[in-house]
């Protein structure tokens, strides 16, 4: 199944509440005839454009292609969350790798939110940056987890931005009756993520990439000059750069065995007006413990947009709302009445590990996606660095291209029935409280 058209009209954004308050964008010219470029960079999401802005910046000559439109991904349709730390706790990378390696990467998590301030600060994106994320849990355990959790950070890695939460504290940030305790996490920050891209794609614009939409690649020529085929053109460059994502399909089958696209849903309700001090008293974000994660934030226009629900199938659900209101019931029950305006569907990348898939896949071809839901600022870094990397300083590339990032087992075949039995068996624990 091709995902750049199972659920999606061709060059349409989906019906989105993103969408519907987007900075207005002329749409590009697809790509036609020769060309050729130092770089060709697919994927006009926040690693593509991120690339693609740094390579021109340093004064390549880049083509940028993408199937659909900029930032028509996960990264115009994500939570918004601009997270700390990789996708992995960093306990857990320390017993994974060791505590320098796991300090490399803290540090590297560190710039990547500090590349996605700057950005927005340098080149004036009106996304609506705003600090504040907290996390929450629905038992004791996980309470004490993620107090213990802040606890290590501040010792380890002298971070200092994150407040610990008791059940009384949570509520004056998120009176949900779901949650017992969290922490709040001032050093990470939200934003509207399409309004991010598109932002990212105009500074690309000035700086003199050529950006294509509606050119999808559907084969590459290896060679000392690679050749990227789409219907109507092609591109003969020095270097490509695969900025993918859950939209990669056949185009690398070692990138495919490893990184698996799955789906996620977002709502917007209507504006809450007076309800909100009901729902987000703080204009934070927020993201709870479970291991089918709910994340929700309140837009600029006082909605909540609420992701959740999990999902099997390559196809979005036929009622796309209905399943996000079944998990919001849980968190805010009092919102059983509130009206839903927007409803809409992502597909975004995972991997066995829950850690970017970094790599050099041909001798002149760079790779980067499988951020699992922690890519604003992930995504974005790893656009620079691959972007250094084509110049010869791939320091940072290296260090996340050395992660371990083994293939789903059976290829993928099997993957998607694997992660149907995995996927089950953790909502179940969700809905137990296990």
């Amino acid at each position: 199944m091709n995902l750049l058209y199972a659920n999606d009209k061709r060059g349409a954004y989906p019906p989105s509440w993103y969408a519907a308050t987007a900075t207005p964008q002329t749409p590009r010219a697809p790509l036609k005839g020769a060309h050729k470029a130092d770089v060709c960079v697919i994927g006009a999401g926040y690693t593509g454009l991120s690339a693609a802005l740094h390579l021109a910046q340093a004064g390549r000559d880049v083509v940028l292609l993408d199937a659909q439109r900029v930032g028509f991904g996960a990264s115009g349709r994500n939570g918004g969350q601009l997270g700390s730390g990789q996708r992995m706790e960093q306990d857990d990378l320390e017993r994974l790798l060791g505590d320098p390696e796991a300090a490399k990467l803290w540090n590297l998590a560190e710039d990547a939110k500090e590349l996605v301030k700057s950005l927005i600060g340098k080149h004036r994106i009106e996304c609506h940056l705003k600090p504040g994320v907290a996390w929450t849990g629905s038992t004791g355990s996980e309470v004490r987890h993620l107090h213990g959790y802040a606890e290590h950070l501040a010792r380890k890695y002298n971070y200092g931005e994150i407040e610990t939460l008791d059940h009384t504290a949570l509520q004056s940030v998120c009176p949900s009756p779901d949650y017992r305790g969290g922490v709040l996490d001032m050093g990470a920050a939200h934003l509207h993520p399409l309004n991010y891209a598109l932002g990212l794609a105009q500074a690309a614009d000035v700086a003199g990439v050529r950006i294509y939409e509606r050119s999808a690649v559907h084969h590459i020529d290896e060679g000392t000059h690679a050749t990227v085929r789409t219907d109507a053109g092609h591109v003969v460059a020095d270097h490509v750069i695969l900025a993918c994502n859950g939209y990669l399909g056949g185009l690398n089958r070692k990138v495919a065995a490893r990184v698996m696209p799955i789906n996620n849903f977002i709502i917007a309700t209507e504006p809450l007006g007076e309800r909100i001090a009901d729902v987000l008293p703080r204009d934070v974000a927020v993201a709870d413990s479970r291991f089918v994660v709910n994340y929700f934030r309140l837009s600029h226009d006082g909605r909540l947009l609420f992701g959740g629900g999990e999902s099997y199938g390559y196809r979005f659900p036929a009622d796309i709302a209905a399943k996000v209101r079944k998990p919001m019931s849980v968190v805010f029950p009092h919102l059983s009445d509130v009206k839903i305006d927007y409803a809409w569907g992502g597909t975004l990348g995972i991997t066995m590990k829950r850690l970017p898939y970094v790599a050099r896949v041909g001798k002149n071809i760079l790779s980067a996606s499988g951020y699992s839901g922690h890519g604003v600022g992930t995504a974005t870094h790893a656009g620079q660095l691959m972007a250094r990397a084509v110049q010869g300083d791939a320091d940072g590339f290296d260090t996340l291209a050395a992660l371990p990032n083994t293939p789903f087992p059976g290829g993928p075949a099997m993957r998607s029935p694997l992660l149907v039995l995995a996927m089950s068996w953790y909502a179940l624990r969700d809905r137990l409280g296990l």
